[in-house]
């Protein structure tokens, strides 16, 4: 017969019979309390250590009406852009004190639906999202009146009363054009994308850019393409069958501009000396591909970080008014432009 007792957790009540002290007392330590003598104090953490005396977070959490969990919301982890905005994210939020609960909804509005009532129902104490392409822009709003907090990234869902971290899309990609027609070029195309206020961004900087240098636009140059690394190298096999002679392109990020590299080196073209090609987003993959790839920097990670800034400020001060962090990218030139 197996008389090994029963294993239990350890209670609040066992480490202050360890430690010799009241049950508030432990409560006072635990939550770091300056009003306990240090002496106690660690009597009463050196009892719960000897003990495996393991916090109960959820049900502290219950009692005090509040939550530690930060949803974030990403619409495709398959683009490392959105995998280094989430460290940033993640970075900020832990050291915040935040546990991080991350979903991916694959671009899927529905499944966006479904993750953000979850999220609704597992308490978040505030929430970060990058929406799905076809993302109603009364999302936020509706967030808000759960009564959780919202911060909306890298894709505006236009005007709103709700916080916005970004990057200046339109600059970005105006440096870059600029940068291809100060040295000497004056067809060039753009690749890659899909229907959204991105999108357009991107192509007003585009389209700024020739202007400013008299070059009237030509929409054979533009081919649309999903923002994937096939689409990048489906994207530049067709311009290089459409455009013969073609020699500069500006793609919609990096990994469109991954695609397009293989498609080149199929043609025996290399960047740089035959091809200017530069892509967006300055992932960290960027430095590394053959050649290494000019693109427009908007710090990913550090986006992240101040995507989860505002989201702290916006749980501190419920109050505060609307906040917008935009950044300001800038082109770093390597051998590919």
């Amino acid at each position: 017969m197996n008389t090994t007792p029963r294993s239990r957790s350890v209670t609040i009540m066992d480490v202050a019979a360890e430690a010799k002290v009241s049950k508030s007392t432990v409560s006072l330590v635990l939550k770091n309390s300056p009003l306990i003598p240090f002496e106690t104090a660690e009597r009463v953490r050196a009892a719960a250590s000897r003990l495996g005396y393991v916090v109960n977070r959820r049900a502290s959490q219950l009692r005090a009406g509040r939550s530690n969990t930060i949803a974030v919301v990403i619409n495709d982890l398959m683009n490392p852009f959105f995998a280094e905005i989430l460290s940033g994210i993640e970075r900020r939020l832990v050291d915040a004190g935040y546990v991080v609960l991350m979903a991916h909804t694959n671009e899927n509005p529905e499944r966006q639906r479904q993750v953000l009532q979850a999220m609704r129902e597992q308490g978040a104490a505030g929430l970060v999202l990058c929406p799905a392409y076809g993302t109603p822009s009364s999302l936020p709003e509706e967030v808000q009146q759960w009564g959780v907090p919202v911060v909306v990234m890298v894709r505006t869902l236009g005007p709103g009363g709700y916080d916005f971290a970004g990057a200046d899309n339109e600059q970005g990609v105006f440096d870059a054009a600029d940068h291809l027609l100060r040295g000497g070029h004056r067809r060039i195309a753009f690749l890659g994308g899909q229907a959204g206020v991105v999108l357009e961004q991107r192509l007003a900087g585009y389209r700024r850019a020739l202007a400013a240098h008299g070059v009237p636009p030509d929409p054979a140059l533009l081919i649309m393409a999903n923002p994937t690394h096939p689409g990048g190298y489906e994207a530049m096999t067709r311009l290089l069958s459409e455009q013969p002679g073609i020699k500069a392109a500006l793609c919609y990020n990096d990994i469109v501009a991954f695609g397009a590299l293989a498609a080149l080196g199929e043609r025996g073209l290399r960047a740089g000396p035959d091809f200017s090609l530069i892509g967006f987003d300055n992932v960290l993959a960027s430095a590394l591909s053959n050649p290494p790839l000019t693109t427009v920097d908007v710090h990913p990670c550090k986006l992240g970080e101040e995507a989860a800034a505002l989201l702290l400020e916006r749980i501190r001060n419920p109050a505060a008014p609307q906040q917008n962090h935009v950044v300001r990218p800038n082109l770093l030139l390597r051998q590919s432009g």
